[in-house]
């Protein structure tokens, strides 16, 4: 019973806010950037130096898609202040994880990341 009642809560809540969660598993190809810079500056830094520094303070790092989807990467990929993603910031990379959209903002969890040339 008790755990009818929370899923029940769940999706009320989800209901009231109108967020939407939905995760498949999906293959994701961009450039590697600081999140939060692209989103103010709505471009990507010629010098990866500060995006590398932001990803080593453990800043959010998202994959940028030629299309302009922004993917924030989560999970183990994200792990240690972004440690396995800090070497391919400005880079294009291919990630394969779970997707997922809530209300709008696309994320992705990996645990690994494959350089494109």
């Amino acid at each position: 019973m008790r755990r009818m009642i929370a899923g029940l809560v769940a999706v009320t809540a989800m209901t009231l806010t109108g967020a939407t969660v939905f995760a498949k598993t999906e293959t994701i190809k961009g450039q590697l950037v600081d999140e939060e810079c692209f989103r103010k500056e709505k471009k990507v830094e010629a010098d990866s130096s500060c995006a590398t520094a932001c990803a080593k303070d453990g800043k959010p790092v998202a994959v940028l898609t030629a299309d302009g989807k922004l993917y924030q990467v989560r999970g183990p990929l994200a792990e240690n202040k972004n440690a396995k993603l800090v070497p391919h910031m400005n880079h294009t990379v291919q990630i394969t994880g779970e997707v997922t959209d809530f209300a709008g903002a696309l994320s992705i969890a990996s645990d690994t990341v494959h350089m494109i040339k």
